[in-house]
């Protein structure tokens, strides 16, 4: 009777050693699922930063040619405004419904162009997925934190090696922020 007591005890001990190592080796790759699916939230919103920059800069630097020709047209108009005559008022009517037209026409083909409030729906899209890219590395670095302290520590550590884990490394962008970005015109 009590060689089954014992080896019931043994199984039972067996058993519970098992669902240990199960829970705790489920609990790694839990751990490194969520941080591989962190990652690809990352490349998205990295891939999405780079479509809106594209799209600002684009939009900046038509906005700002056009401009710039522009206020450099009107100006001139306005300084030959006050010494204009009678004869050079049908000239600068046209040459000012010339350029009201193009702005018409750029407006039509640039539709980013309305207004400067497109570019700084651009921009604060831009400042929304900055926002987006540094909480999905704050949350990656966390799950190699949990992931890591659980390779280090007993006795999960022991399953690790036993499966084989290595660490996950942190999300780290020091040069990224010591380097400036580049935007010309």
């Amino acid at each position: 009777m009590i060689e089954i007591i014992v080896s019931v005890i043994v199984i039972l001990v067996l058993a519970g050693l098992v669902i240990w190592f199960i829970s705790i080796y489920n609990r790694f790759y839990a751990l490194k699922n969520s941080y591989e699916a962190t990652m690809g939230q990352i490349r998205v919103a990295l891939k999405k930063r780079l479509d809106m920059i594209e799209q600002l800069l684009g939009a900046v630097k038509s906005y700002a040619a056009f401009e710039k020709e522009t206020l450099e047209r009107v100006t001139a108009m306005r300084a030959s405004v006050g010494s204009a005559g009678s004869g050079d008022i049908p000239a600068l009517e046209a040459e000012s419904r010339t350029i009201l037209g193009r702005l018409f026409a750029v407006m039509e083909n640039y539709p980013d162009l309305k207004t400067q409030a497109t570019v700084s729906e651009l921009m604060n899209s831009v400042r929304g997925v900055e926002d987006e890219i540094a909480r999905q590395r704050y949350t990656c670095n966390n799950i190699a934190e949990q992931y890591n302290t659980m390779t280090d520590t007993i006795p999960s550590n022991i399953i690790a090696r036993i499966a084989g884990l290595v660490k996950l490394k942190y999300l780290e962008f020091e040069e990224e922020i010591n380097k400036r970005p580049e935007i010309t015109f």
